[in-house]
């Protein structure tokens, strides 16, 4: 069990920081795939298809839309 909370505190905290460098669009688009990644998973596991397909379609359309976000902020 203290395995896998050093490894959720590692990974939080390598995100973490490998964002301080990005531009508010590369950061949207990040977080955009991954958010759409695990609602993509979420969704699909639940509905009894494959976690992998929704993760992956689920984060190409999130990266899309954070990346679609974050040029219109910046303009």
């Amino acid at each position: 069990m203290k395995l896998k909370k050093f490894i959720a505190i590692a990974a939080l905290v390598s995100v973490t920081a490998g964002c301080a460098g990005m531009s508010q669009t590369e950061q949207r688009t990040l977080s955009g795939g991954a958010i759409g990644a695990a609602g993509g998973a979420l969704i699909t596991g639940i509905a009894g298809g494959s976690a992998a397909v929704g993760a992956t379609l689920g984060g190409a359309a999130g990266a899309l839309t954070g990346y679609i976000l974050g040029e219109s902020k910046r303009k």
